[in-house]
């Protein structure tokens, strides 16, 4: 495996949605009632090597939670249906919602181009933040070159001798797009789909010119308080992670095998607004069922969100959405996440009435799909 290849898989989105459309989906046991089957694909996941994995559930039936494994293979204290954990590239759908928002305002507009927010800062090598929308940024479609790919960015981040060297070291916004700059377009806007953090990194940086307040400041006042997440965050540079929690388990090379490391602290600005949030499943299943059931976005707004383009085989992508078809025909509306020893999915039926999240505390192995399968299709 690449380099490059293992940066995706710590980018994780781009892994994630590439392993849900793969090919067919494992089938799902089926549950005799309740979550049984869920409950089994737990298991299957750490017998597959992850440390521990916590989920939680919302359907007509009420909140279910479970959990398998250990938080901490030191101690082998278990995971917590309360554990907090990063959850990587999911934090893009909350971005994403305050974009629309804010367009809701009539402060921006999805049709803004990139140089209307932030003059000159996309260009370089064939880049061209004048052609490039607002839109095309959430939706993947802008062609900007993913700066997780830089193959330095990867060995001093991912690999693991740069990772302890630099974990703590905070890295800015625009010396994230800097680190794209270098490197010609994935291409021209519009022409294809292809998955990018430089995105939402942009995407943060235009909510700051907009509102003149920090990203992660606009998500708290217009997400986080109203919801009543009292578990999710948008850390910044801190390292730490909020109690309750487990720890986080990562290899730190190009394949899934050699040492584990406990890579728990990290300075997540090497995601910033494209994968630093911090939240739990309980936090997670109640944002995206609000927002799917139109408390955080208008109509109009909600149904651009709501607009996909084709992704991969199997999947769209809509503004800071994954949208897929599961194996029982139902189908899922949420994103997927990961970082540094963190795997993360979350997921809502296209009503609300239905949500999943889950969180592996290991990047290399354990099949969230089948997770996913097993809530929906499996009782």
């Amino acid at each position: 495996m690449t380099v490059r290849v293992r940066t995706a898989l710590l980018a994780a989105t781009a892994l994630a949605l590439s392993a849900a459309v793969a090919g067919p989906a494992v089938a799902a046991p089926a549950a005799t009632g309740g979550h049984d089957a869920t409950r089994r694909a737990l298991r299957a996941a750490v017998e597959d090597g992850v440390p521990g994995v916590t989920a939680s559930a919302r359907d007509g039936r009420g909140t279910w939670s479970g959990t398998a494994g250990v938080g901490d293979l030191r101690t082998g204290e278990p995971r917590s249906e309360r554990d907090r954990y990063r959850v990587g590239s999911i934090t893009k759908t909350f971005v994403a919602t305050v974009l629309l928002q804010l367009e809701a305002e009539g402060r921006l507009s999805l049709d803004d181009t990139v140089d209307e927010w932030l003059p000159g800062l996309v260009a370089g090598h064939g880049h061209d933040g004048g052609r490039i929308t607002l839109r095309q940024l959430l939706n993947h479609t802008s062609g900007v070159y993913d700066y997780t790919a830089d193959e330095g960015f990867a060995r001093d981040h991912f690999l693991k001798d740069g990772f302890f060297e630099h974990r703590h070291e905070t890295v800015t916004p625009r010396e994230l797009v800097a680190i794209a700059m270098a490197h010609e377009p994935d291409s021209a806007p519009g022409a294809s789909w292809n998955y990018s953090n430089t995105n939402y990194v942009l995407a943060g940086l235009v909510i700051e010119a907009a509102t003149g307040r920090p990203y992660g400041e606009e998500v708290r006042r217009r997400i986080i308080e109203p919801l009543g997440l009292g578990a999710t965050s948008f850390p910044g540079t801190r390292t730490g992670l909020p109690e309750p929690s487990s720890r986080a388990y990562s290899k730190l090379a190009p394949t899934a095998t050699g040492p584990t490391y406990d890579v728990t602290r990290l300075n997540p600005s090497i995601a910033g607004a494209s994968g630093e949030a911090i939240s739990d499943s309980a936090d997670l299943n109640r944002f995206y069922t609000a927002l799917f059931r139109g408390r955080l976005l208008p109509a109009q707004q909600f149904a651009e969100m709501t607009t996909t383009v084709p992704a991969r085989e199997g999947a769209d992508y809509g503004l800071g959405l994954i949208k897929r078809r599961l194996d029982c025909g139902v189908t899922v509306w949420g994103h997927a996440g990961g970082i540094h020893g963190s795997s993360s999915e979350a997921v809502t039926t296209g009503d609300g009435r239905h949500a999943l999240a889950l969180n592996f505390n290991g990047d290399w192995s354990g099949d969230a799909e089948a997770v996913i399968e097993a809530e929906f299709c499996g009782g």
